[in-house]
């Protein structure tokens, strides 16, 4: 695997090394070992499959809260989608920045998503169909999710939003929220908590 870098610190873009041959191709798309190298996370505790029947279904932006903030490895199998993450770290330089990446079943790309980052995703095709290895377990007590058109984050989704969940788009702009986001995704938050 190739780890590039995006300009989030920690949020990675993975490309596969092929070994081709006349039958096709051979790549590794997951290895504890290489990710550890690089600091990530190597942990899966899920692995999720999504699929999208119509073209211009949007799903974000989600997160979980510490203590289940949870890493995400996002891969698609069929058709396309528009992958934003956006860096939610209060104490980051990049702080509510964000990356889009476009992932197809033909790139086969993939996009690390770190700890406390936002994500979300538009099908760019009808039936597109895609999974992610999540680092924790679902939590329903602990998600939390930011408005896909707030206008502070800037999002650019390339197609016309013609799906979105009823919890989705009930997500509140960051402006009314930044607070108690701020506090509870903060780093002397987390080190309060795992205190005995």
């Amino acid at each position: 695997m190739r780890f590039v870098e995006t300009k989030l610190q920690g949020a990675f873009i993975l490309e596969l090394e092929r070994r081709e041959d006349d039958r096709g191709f051979f790549a590794r798309s997951f290895c504890q070992r290489e990710f550890a190298e690089y600091g990530l996370n190597p942990v899966i505790a899920q692995a999720n499959v999504l699929f999208s029947k119509h073209k211009g279904t949007l799903r974000g932006m989600h997160f979980q809260f510490p203590p289940a903030a949870d890493t995400k490895l996002v891969s698609v199998t069929r058709g396309a989608i528009i992958d934003i993450i956006v860096d939610l770290r209060p104490e980051s330089p990049t702080y509510l920045q964000h990356v889009a990446v476009e992932l197809t079943a033909s790139n086969h790309r993939s996009v690390y998503v770190p700890e406390r980052f936002a994500h979300g995703c538009q099908a760019l095709e009808d039936s597109t169909e895609f999974g992610y290895l999540a680092g924790a377990y679902f939590d329903p007590q602990s998600v939390g999710g930011l408005a896909h058109d707030d206008p502070r984050l800037g999002l650019v989704w390339p197609l016309p939003v013609t799906h979105l969940s009823t919890q989705d788009a009930a997500w509140k702009p960051v402006a009314e929220i930044e607070f108690e986001l701020k506090r509870k995704m903060s780093l002397a938050e987390l080190a309060q908590r795992s205190r005995p």
